[in-house]
C-alpha cells in the first residue's frame, strides 16, 4: 500500500504542471477569439465633405473667425499607441468673407503661395484607446505652418461607431512667436494668436495583412 501511495503522489504531481499549462494555453487561445480588435492596427481616413477646420482670431472691435479646407488626411493607430499618417489642410482655402482681410492674410501672414500646405503628422496617442463608443486621449505630433516644424500635443475627443468615427480638436497657434507676422496697424489690434478647432469624420477600418505597410 505504500509504494501504490507514493506511486499516486507522484502522478498528481506530475499531473499539475501540465494542467496548468493546458489552462494557460486555453485561456490565452479564448483571449485572442474575444478580443482580436486591441491586437490590430486601426486605420482612421479623413473625409474633406465631413472635415471642417475653423479659426477664430481677436481684435479689439470684434472675433473674426473663418475656415479652411481640408486636403486630406489618414491615420494609422498600432495597439501601442503609435500612430502614423499625416492630415493636410489647404492655406490657400482660408477664408473670413472678407475680401480685403483675406488677401492680406494671405499675403502678409500666411504666404500662402510660398506655403500651401498646413499639415499635422501625429507620431503617438497618450491615454486609453476603446475600438468603440466616446474617450478622450491626447495626440503628440509635429504640426508644419509657414514651411516651420512644431512640437504639439492636443486633446482629442473620439467617438467610434462601427466603421464610422468622429474627433473634435481645439488648440491655440502663438503664430507671432513661431515667425509670421501680426497683420496690427497703428489703428486696429490684432490677437497674436489663433484658435483652431478641428472636427474631423470619416470611415475607420482594419487593414488587411496582405495591405502594403
Amino acid at each position: 500500500m505504500g509504494t501504490a501511495h507514493r506511486l499516486k503522489m507522484s502522478a498528481n504531481r506530475l499531473a499539475v504542471p501540465q494542467i496548468t499549462r493546458t489552462f494557460l494555453f486555453t485561456a490565452t487561445v479564448l483571449l485572442t477569439l474575444i478580443l482580436p480588435s486591441t491586437a490590430q492596427e486601426q486605420e482612421f481616413q479623413l473625409d474633406p465633405a465631413q472635415t471642417t477646420v475653423k479659426f477664430t482670431v481677436a481684435d479689439v472691435l470684434h472675433t473674426v473667425n473663418g475656415t479652411f479646407k481640408l486636403k486630406q488626411g489618414t491615420l494609422q493607430l498600432d495597439p501601442s499607441g503609435k500612430v502614423s499618417g499625416e492630415i493636410v489642410v489647404d492655406a490657400k482655402s482660408g477664408n473670413t468673407g472678407n475680401g480685403m482681410r483675406d488677401r492680406k492674410m494671405h499675403r502678409e501672414v500666411l504666404e500662402s503661395d510660398r506655403y500651401s500646405d498646413i499639415s499635422f503628422r501625429p507620431d503617438r496617442v497618450e491615454g486609453p484607446v476603446a475600438t468603440s463608443g466616446r474617450f478622450s486621449v491626447r495626440v503628440h505630433g509635429l504640426f508644419n505652418i509657414h514651411g516651420m516644424d512644431r512640437e504639439i500635443s492636443v486633446p482629442a475627443q473620439v467617438e467610434i461607431n462601427a466603421d464610422h468615427w468622429t474627433a473634435t480638436v481645439h488648440f491655440t497657434i502663438p503664430y507671432q512667436k513661431w515667425g509670421m507676422k501680426n497683420p496690427s496697424t497703428l489703428f486696429l489690434r490684432v490677437s497674436d494668436t489663433v484658435e483652431i478647432d478641428l472636427a474631423a469624420a470619416g470611415r475607420v477600418s482594419v487593414p488587411s495583412a496582405s495591405s502594403p505597410q
